[in-house]
Formats: structure tokens, sequence, C-alpha cells
């Protein structure tokens, strides 16, 4: 099949409930990439880039810290700590509970100008016309149903795949918040994040139900998994799939387990590129977790992508205000990523003669 020609940029746009991006005429500081012919010094150079700009020292002046010395491995343990000191509004809560600092005016600007610059803040359209996959990452339940309507998109419009769209999730339990959102939308979202991400599924594609299905049920969500194939019509089939957690004694399973498992049962090749769909503010981190989970064991290349708001078919769907402290948190997230990306790095065995 001939490749679609290279359609025009998607205009920047703002978070459709948030502060606007701010004017400055910065260009974005490009994310880690990883090139076939040498991926460790590749994804090195790229997570040294963004460390250590511009925006990212100003951020750490702006709350009173010096900027580290050492080599990348001593600049990332400094900034994960100096992050955990000033930007942890999480505190181990889910995302939704995180207190909101307080700013002036001048710092949350600057703030604004920081996140956006490090690529948080305004979408991007994708690098390619043609990916081997599409991973759309789950989320909160308003975040499930934007993110499947914008990979819908894509799929129509903008890009071609050749294997399968992987809609990863877990089974979180969604919270009362999450099903006001589903109720508000008119969306029957079951129990959990992954019932969510079904749910969007077929309503966004006009689906009635799965062609395959295959889980174990292992009597705890921690341990369990499930997936779900649909094909619709004209597009590549979509698998719904809830990964169980690396650590179940722990935690439930993180955006890295889901990619991983999705990863074993893809069979990914080298040199294959896999498109990943998520929000703008969260592009950075997650970006990091799919080099690290994907594109160094596997060999493949990674894009990712966040939900450009301003799409029609996106307005109507539910939007949590994106805040200077939410912006603060994630670029911690940022940090927390490409360091265990470097470790893993470091530590894995040479490849060269």
């Amino acid at each position: 099949m001939p490749e679609r020609p290279v359609p025009p940029p998607v205009a920047a746009s703002p978070p459709a409930a948030g502060p606007p991006p701010p004017t400055g005429t910065r260009d974005p500081v490009p994310l880690p990439c990883s090139d076939p012919t040498d991926p460790v010094a590749a994804i090195t150079d790229g997570i040294s880039r963004w460390v250590d700009s511009t925006p990212m020292r100003e951020l750490v002046a702006d709350f009173d810290g010096r900027w580290p010395a050492g080599d990348l491995g001593a600049v990332l343990a400094a900034l994960d700590e100096f992050s955990a000191a000033h930007w942890d509004f999480r505190a181990g809560r889910e995302r939704p509970e995180a207190r909101e600092p307080d700013l002036d005016a001048q710092r949350r600007a600057r703030i604004l100008t920081a996140a956006d610059t490090l690529g948080l803040v305004r979408p991007r359209p994708p690098a390619r016309t043609r990916y081997a996959h599409l991973v759309v990452l789950g989320g909160l339940a308003h975040a499930c149903l934007r993110r499947v309507t914008y990979a819908a998109h894509l799929l129509r419009d903008r890009v071609d795949v050749t294997g399968e769209v992987a809609v990863l999730g877990s089974f979180r339990p969604l919270s009362e918040t999450e099903r006001r959102t589903l109720a508000d939308a008119d969306v029957a979202g079951g129990d959990t994040e992954v019932d969510v991400l079904d749910a969007a599924v077929r309503r966004t594609f006009g689906l009635r139900g799965p062609d395959a299905t295959d889980g174990v049920d292992a009597g705890h969500p921690h341990h369990s998994w499930s997936s779900r194939t649909y094909r619709p019509a004209g597009l590549p089939p979509v698998r719904v799939l809830a990964a169980p957690s690396s650590e179940p004694q722990r935690r439930r399973a993180h955006t890295a387990d889901t990619q991983r498992f999705w990863a074993e049962h893809a069979r990914l090749s080298p040199g294959e590129p896999v498109l990943l769909v998520t929000a703008p503010i969260y592009v950075p981190f997650q970006h990091c977790d799919a080099l690290r989970t994907l594109a160094v064991p596997y060999g493949c290349e990674i894009d990712t992508v966040g939900v450009d708001p301003a799409r029609p078919d996106l307005t109507r769907l539910p939007e949590p205000t994106l805040t200077p402290g939410r912006y603060l948190q994630e670029i911690r997230s940022a940090i927390r990523s490409m360091r265990t990306l470097h470790t893993t790095l470091v530590q894995r065995p040479s490849t060269r003669s």
C-alpha cells in the first residue's frame, strides 16, 4: 500500500481546561530517541540534552537549587532528590489527590514556559504516516475516552498501521469521581480502567463486542490479565489489554508493566516504528518508559504524541484543569523515568564486539 501524503502540521493548541501555553519563541527540547545503529548512545545523548536544557536549569534555580555536579547518572539522581523535595505534590497518592502548591503569578508563568519548552503542553502530530503498531495508554476515565477517540482520528485521517492497535490498561478500580465523569458523558464504563477502555473502543468504532477474548482470572487483579480483540471494518485489529503487576505484592500494574506485557504478546521486531498516544502532559515520562520497556529490549522505534484538545470530537469530553503544580509533578515524573532508563542503559550488556 503506498504511503499517504504527509498531512499538514497540526496547529499548536492550548489544553482544553487549563492555562494557555506561553507565547515565548523557544524551540521545544527534543526527547530522547532510539537509533537502531547505536541505541544506547542515541538515548543517552537525548537524556543529557533534555535534562541539561535551559528550562530545566532555570526551574531548579527558580526553586533556589544549585545545578548538581557530576556525570549524567549523578545529575539525574540529584534532580530526582531535588524534585522529590520541591515538586512532589502527590506524596504517594493518585494524581487526582495531589495538592496544588501556592505560587505567585510570576512563578506560575515561568513554570508554564518551562513545561511548554520541555514538551508537556502543546501537542504535536505524529512524525510518520505509517507505523507497525499504535499503542493507546490508559489512565483516568476521562483520559481513556479522549485517547481512544484521538487514536481513531489518527487511524482514519493521518496514519496507516500495518500491525495492531493496542489499548493498554489495568484492573484499577474506578473512583466515584470517574464514575460521575462517565455518567455525564453517557458512557457505561464498568468498574475498572480497562472496562472504560473497552467501552470507549466499542463506542468510538461502533462495535458490539470482541471477536476474540483471552486472559487469566487469578483471583486478584494484581495477578490477573485480560485481552479482548476487535476487528473494525477497514482498520487494523484493536486489542484491549489489561496487564498484571510485575510486583503484585506491592502495587497494581503501572504504565511500564502494560507496555512490557503487550510487547510480549505483539512479538515486536527490531526497527518497527511504534506510535504511542497519551496526554501532552505525560508525553516525556511515558515516552521514556516506552524507550526502556520497548525500544531497548526489542530494538523498535518509539514516537509518542499527546491528544490534541482542539479536535472537535474531543471538546465535548471532560478534561481536568492543568495547573503549574500538575506540570511540575510530571516534570518530576519525566526525571524519574529518565533516571530509570539511564540505569537500564548503563547496566545493559554491551552488544559491540
